[in-house]
C-alpha cells in the first residue's frame, strides 16, 4: 500500500486546502488559542484530524497520535466555551484540560498527561489555577479509555542500576546526546516544512511529493539486507517494544528520524510524540553498551528523554517515566530528562510554544513564541551594531 502514499497524502492535503484552512495549524492553534484566545477552534478539526492520521498510517507514513489527540481533546473542550458562556479565563483552562485529556488518554498515562497540559504552553512556567481541571480531565479521560476496552503497550524495562556516581554520569552523557537529538529532529522538521512550503506553493502536492519520496525509499531500500526500512514507516510501535528486549541497529534512531521528518515536514497528519518514543528508545538502545548500561533501562530513558528534550515538558516526562517503568527509574530518568530539556535551547517541536523564564542567562522577551526568536535575535544583533556604529561615530 505505500505506494499510494502519495496519493493518500493528495487527498488528505486537498480536503485541509479546501476546507480545514482554520485548522491547519493544529497543536499550535490550541496553543495559540489558549495564550491569546479570539475565536472558538472550529468543531471540524476533529474529524479532520482523526481521519487525516488514520489514512497516514494506513498508507505507512511515519507520524504519531499524540497531536491528533490533542487536537480532538481541545477542540472538543473548547465547543463548551458557548454551552457554558465561558469567560476569556475559564476558556484558557478548558483548554488546557482537553489537552491533558487528549494526552492522557491516548498513552495512558494520566498524570503526565495533566502536567503536559500545564507544561506545554510556556517553557519555565505553569499555571496551577488550572491544575486541578487538567487532573481530573486527565483521570476521568484515561478511566473512559479503561472502560472502552483500549489496552496501552506495555514496556518492559528489567533491570535498573543503583544510583551511584558511575549511573550518574552515564545517564548525564546519554541526557545531553538525547538533548540534541531532540533539537535536530524540532530543527530539522521546520525547517523541512518551511522550505517546501516556498518550493511547492500548491498545499495538496506537499504531502503528494513526500508520500512519493517516501515510497521510492521504501522501494529502494527494501532489497538492502542491512537495513529493514519497513520499521521506519507508520506508528513503530513493534519496534519500540523491541528496543527494551534486545540490541537493535545503531542507525534505527536515524532511519526513523529522517522518515518522521519527511512525513511532517511535507504535510501529513498526526503527531511527533511517538516517533520521538521511537528514536528515543532505540537511541538508548544504541547508547546501552558505550555506557555500560542495560538495554532496557537506557531504551526507557531515551523514550522519554528524547521528547522532554523536544517539547521542552522535563516535568510532565519525567512522571511519564513513572507511570510506564515504575518509580525505580525515575531519579536517573530525571537527570537525563532535565539534562535533555536544558540542551535542547529554545527550540521545540510546537513553534507556538512561548518562553515563560528564558534556559539560560540570555534575556529573552516574556512571552515571545519560539518561532520569532530568531527573527529577535537578529534584531538585537542589528541593533547592537548600529549602536556600536554611533559610538564609533561620535568618537
Amino acid at each position: 500500500m505505500i505506494w499510494l502514499l502519495p496519493v493518500a497524502g493528495f487527498a488528505v492535503g486537498l480536503a485541509y486546502h479546501l476546507i480545514g484552512k482554520p485548522v491547519d495549524a493544529g497543536n499550535n492553534l490550541i496553543i495559540d488559542e489558549i495564550h491569546d484566545p479570539k475565536k472558538i477552534v472550529p468543531l471540524r478539526m476533529v474529524p479532520m484530524v482523526l481521519i487525516g492520521t488514520v489514512v497516514s498510517h494506513l498508507f505507512g507514513a511515519s507520524v504519531g497520535r499524540e497531536g491528533t489527540a490533542v487536537q480532538m481533546g481541545g477542540a472538543l473542550a473548547d465547543q463548551l466555551t458557548h454551552v457554558f458562556r465561558l469567560r476569556r479565563e475559564d476558556r484558557r483552562v478548558i483548554l488546557m484540560a482537553g489537552i491533558s485529556a487528549g494526552f492522557a488518554s491516548v498513552f495512558g498515562t494520566p498524570l503526565a498527561g495533566a502536567l503536559f497540559g500545564l507544561e506545554v504552553l510556556a517553557i519555565g512556567r505553569m499555571r496551577y489555577d488550572a491544575l486541578f481541571p487538567c487532573v481530573v480531565a486527565a483521570i476521568v479521560a484515561d478511566q473512559v479509555g479503561q472502560a472502552w476496552g483500549v489496552v496501552h503497550t506495555h514496556y518492559v524495562i528489567g533491570e535498573v542500576v543503583p544510583v551511584q556516581l558511575w549511573s550518574v554520569m552515564a545517564v548525564v552523557v546519554a541526557g545531553i546526546v538525547f538533548g540534541l537529538t531532540g533539537l535536530l529532529f524540532a530543527t530539522a522538521t521546520h525547517k523541512l516544512g518551511a522550505f517546501v512550503k516556498r518550493l511547492i506553493t500548491y498545499s495538496p502536492l506537499r504531502p503528494f511529493a513526500g508520500g512519493l519520496l517516501i515510497a521510492v525509499a521504501v522501494w529502494a531500500l527494501g532489497s538492502n539486507h542491512y537495513i529493514d526500512v519497513d520499521k521506519y514507516i507508520g506508528l513503530g510501535i513493534p519496534s519500540i517494544v523491541q528496543s527494551f528486549q534486545m540490541p537493535m541497529a545503531p542507525w534505527d534512531w536515524l532511519g526513523k528520524m529522517v522518515f518522521t521528518v519527511v512525513s511532517l515536514g511535507t504535510g501529513f497528519k498526526g503527531g511527533e510524540v511517538t516517533p520521538l518514543f521511537y528514536i528515543g528508545a532505540t537511541l538508548g538502545n544504541a547508547l546501552a553498551p558505550l555506557l555500560h548500561l542495560p538495554f532496557g533501562m537506557l531504551a526507557g530513558i531515551g523514550f522519554v528523554a528524547v521528547f522532554a528534550g523536544a517539547a521542552n515538558t522535563p516535568l510532565a516526562t519525567i512522571v511519564m517515566a513513572m507511570e510506564l517503568f515504575g518509580p525505580e527509574i525515575a531519579p536517573l530518568a530525571a537527570i537525563a530528562c532535565i539534562a535533555s530539556y536544558l540542551v535542547s535551547g529554545h527550540t521545540g517541536i510546537y513553534h507556538a510554544q512561548r518562553v515563560g523564564h528564558s534556559k539560560h542567562h540570555r534575556p529573552l522577551p516574556e512571552e515571545i513564541r519560539l518561532s520569532d526568536i530568531k527573527q529577535f535575535h537578529a534584531q538585537s544583533e542589528s541593533a547592537s551594531e548600529r549602536k556600536v556604529t554611533l559610538v564609533g561615530e561620535e568618537k
